[in-house]
């Protein structure tokens, strides 16, 4: 698996890095520790995932995080979050 966390701030792709995995787990854990992966490579702390997250996620195979999944506030518009290939 292979996901792609990009982060924008005024329409502008600030960062961005992929995390893979071979590892032989669940698709659920696969992505949760995606997103952990990709938060600490952009010293960020992990977002919460709230219904529109889920929602997003499950039709398209990415979302936006935006202020309001986050504890702490962030300096860029959203944090973006996909999956390239599994």
């Amino acid at each position: 698996m292979r996901i792609w966390g990009k982060i924008f701030k005024d329409n502008r792709l600030l960062k961005d890095t992929v995390f893979s995995t071979d590892e032989n787990t669940n698709r659920t854990r696969k992505i949760f520790n995606g997103l952990e992966e990709i938060c600490y490579k952009f010293d960020l702390g992990v977002p919460i995932w709230l219904d529109n997250n889920i929602n997003e996620f499950k039709r398209l195979n990415k979302t936006r995080f935006y202020q309001d999944s986050f504890i702490e506030k962030i300096d860029f518009d959203f944090l973006e979050f996909h999956i390239l290939e599994e």
